[in-house]
């Protein structure tokens, strides 16, 4: 079993920031490439920042300059620094990670349960 577990959420101010974390524990043998998601009500769930194994980063275009995804890999916990929120921003904030359970193993993409941000005066 993999699990991954986020925390960070909640209500801020427009301008303020918030830090996303979340740990994946488990089965692992290797973790390749983690990212987040936002999925507001009613709407597909959108790629938001992605980091591989490597350290290379990709950001949608609404967050360049304002969001930093990082990941430490001895603690299997990836981050996202939020700074300059905006009310658009608003959406539940999902994680992701591409896990090899085994050496040679087929690689599974497994999702957090969510944490809500909301950015609101």
């Amino acid at each position: 079993q993999v699990r991954l577990v986020e925390s960070g959420g909640g209500l801020v101010q427009p301008g303020g920031s918030l830090r996303l974390s979340c740990e994946v524990s488990g089965s692992i043998f290797s973790i390749n490439v983690m990212g987040w998601y936002l999925q507001a009500p009613g709407k597909e769930r959108e790629l938001v920042a992605s980091i591989t194994s490597g350290g290379i980063t990709n950001y949608r275009d609404s967050v360049k300059g304002r969001f930093t995804i990082s990941r430490d890999n001895d603690k299997n916990t990836v981050y996202l620094q939020m700074n300059s929120l905006k009310s658009d921003d608003t959406a539940a904030y999902l994680c992701s990670c591409d896990v090899q359970r085994s050496y040679r193993g087929p690689v599974f993409r497994y999702w957090g349960q969510g944490t809500q941000v909301t950015v609101s005066s």
